[in-house]
């Protein structure tokens, strides 16, 4: 096996898919990570793609953890954070409740949480 391929493999195997809010929100009171990031993106499964689905991470020393959260009805499954409309009536997260809503549940209010944006 080439050294990049072995590196490229070392850095996937560091990258772990949480599938609940509980399960992840331990390993975070845990870690006591000094940041998260998170980003809203579309939900592929409505014809107006609305920006309803929440992508997590949190950096550890040893391993990046990812949760997603998807709307159902007015909130997200598993964190239950409700849906907004816009100006324009779109469904939609906002940035200031996704930053609330991990500080509180997390009880840090130093955490810090960025925005991650993609083109």
């Amino acid at each position: 096996m080439s050294k990049n391929k072995a590196n490229r493999q070392d850095s996937m195997d560091r990258v772990i898919r949480v599938k609940s809010w509980q399960e992840f929100k331990r390993l975070a009171i845990n870690h006591k990570p000094k940041s998260m990031v998170y980003s809203i993106e579309q939900y592929g499964f409505t014809p107006e793609r609305e920006l309803t689905c929440l992508r997590l991470i949190m950096p550890t020393q040893e391993v990046y953890y990812i949760f997603l959260d998807f709307p159902r009805e007015d909130r997200l499954r598993e964190t239950g954070i409700p849906i907004r409309k816009d100006r324009k009536g779109n469904r939609c997260l906002e940035d200031k409740q996704i930053i609330d809503f991990l500080r509180t549940q997390l009880e840090r209010r130093d955490l810090a949480v960025y925005s991650y944006w993609t083109i």
